[in-house]
């Protein structure tokens, strides 16, 4: 429901069909709709998820490089995974920083014998997007004796030979099958 009518159905029945009345609810009706809708934007603003003119305060606030070049995607996955980094540091924790970033399922196994905590994207074909981000926050919350290892996950010939079609294979990047492409 418009403003408008949303207003002419506050008015008492008596009010219908006057010029006058009518007149102004066709006029502030419209300004009662784009009230409401910067309100609902300045509410998403709240929320990092949502959030687009107010990345700027969100990556000052957690000391993050500001850098508006980024798609905005990248730049939320940056901070809610930072928001999501604070406190004992635990393979929990990286696994939910990790997943931030990369937006799909990721394992993380810490072998403490090895001083090595290894990452392992499972839905992510090739080398995710925002990788350098989650490298530099994974850094700076780990312990500094343990090493990190990325795997990655990619095409194999058993999950395209006699399951994939030609049309299927052509829709994938190419780095969804080699590692050694960009």
């Amino acid at each position: 429901m418009s403003g408008t009518e949303q207003l002419k159905s506050y008015l008492p029945g008596y009010y219908g069909g006057i010029v006058e009345m009518d007149e102004l609810m066709n006029s502030e009706g419209p300004e009662f709709d784009l009230l409401g809708a910067r309100v609902e934007e300045l509410l998403n603003q709240a929320y990092p998820e949502y959030a687009t003119w107010a990345l700027d305060r969100y990556e000052n606030e957690l000391q993050i490089v500001v850098d508006s070049n980024k798609p905005d995607e990248q730049r939320r996955s940056v901070i809610i995974s930072k928001m999501r980094g604070y406190g004992k540091v635990s393979g929990d924790m990286i696994k939910n920083v990790a997943q931030a970033y990369d937006g799909g399922t990721v394992d993380v196994a810490v072998v403490p014998a090895e001083y090595r905590i290894i990452i392992t994207f499972v839905d992510t074909l090739g080398i995710p997007a925002n990788l350098d981000d989650l490298k530099q926050a994974i850094e700076d919350l780990k312990p500094a004796h343990m090493a990190l290892d990325y795997k990655y996950r990619y095409l194999l010939i058993r999950e395209i030979h006699n399951v994939m079609t030609i049309n299927q294979i052509q829709q994938h990047k190419l780095t969804d099958f080699a590692p050694f492409l960009d």
